[in-house]
């Protein structure tokens, strides 16, 4: 084993760590893998809690999925992950947790698409929500494929998240960016009704990406994220009360880990 790949071992070790106290996952939940080399990746096995993972656990694959080396079977997910590297050459890791407002939109049908914050608006511009499809199913790399090439997050109807970027660090802070932007949505929504910032300020933000050293590899496509104005004309239903309530319980769960 190389220098590079111990290092990258313990990298994925680590945020699995991170991703399981933060109670993004539960019990075996969720996978995370890395661009190892040009034609290897290495990711999580299945079945193994990503919080209690050793770096020996890891498995090398090739890009078509192929074990190259490592003890048991790759994550149910594989299909998501290489669907993600083929499509986005400039990824280099993967992480996809259940974590529990955002999973709670995705849950609720809600994309993350409002022009709320201005570092979110920056950091993401808006998360979109793929169709439902069966975990651990080719179909679920195909619900996926016509986002991937335009966001670096994902949300998965009625499954989970999904965020990807050209280092680990990165892709586990921009599944930390994604959380953080769903529960403060929930609490604008609870306390009145979320404001959008106004088109004229979303695009100042957008084009101040650069100065803040951000990928601006993958740009958001019109009208996403949503501004104020474009509120005005949106015939998206208003959530229930019912969806409200099972967003905030899972918001107040999160806040126990």
């Amino acid at each position: 084993m190389g220098a590079d790949e111990h290092q990258l071992r313990h990298q994925i070790v680590e945020v699995g760590r991170w991703i399981y106290q933060k109670g993004w996952v539960a019990a075996n939940d969720g996978n995370i893998s890395a661009r190892l080399a040009e034609d290897r990746l290495l990711m999580t096995p299945t079945g193994v809690s990503k919080g209690m993972l050793a770096p020996e656990q890891l498995i090398v694959t090739d890009l078509h999925g192929n074990k190259i080396a490592g003890e048991g079977a790759c994550t149910t997910e594989l299909d998501m992950h290489l669907a993600i590297y083929r499509l986005r050459p400039d990824v280099n890791a993967v992480v996809h947790t259940h974590a529990p407002v955002s999973t709670g939109f995705a849950a609720a049908g809600r994309a993350l698409d409002l022009a709320l914050l201005p570092e979110a608006v920056i950091g993401l511009g808006c998360v979109p929500l793929a169709p439902y499809a069966l975990p651990g199913t080719p179909e679920l790399a195909q619900s996926i494929e016509p986002l991937v090439g335009s966001f670096n997050a994902l949300l998965l109807a009625n499954h989970g998240v999904v965020t990807y970027a050209h280092t680990l660090r990165r892709a586990f802070f921009l599944m930390e960016t994604v959380e953080h932007v769903a529960k403060i949505t929930l609490v604008a929504e609870l306390a009145g009704g979320a404001k959008a910032l106004s088109r004229r300020e979303v695009q100042r933000l957008l084009e101040a990406r650069p100065r803040y050293g951000l990928d601006t590899t993958a740009p958001n496509l019109p009208g996403c994220p949503k501004a104020a104005e474009d509120l005005e004309f949106d015939s998206t239903p208003p959530v229930s009360h019912r969806q409200l309530l099972s967003l905030l319980e899972d918001l107040v769960r999160s806040q126990i880990h």
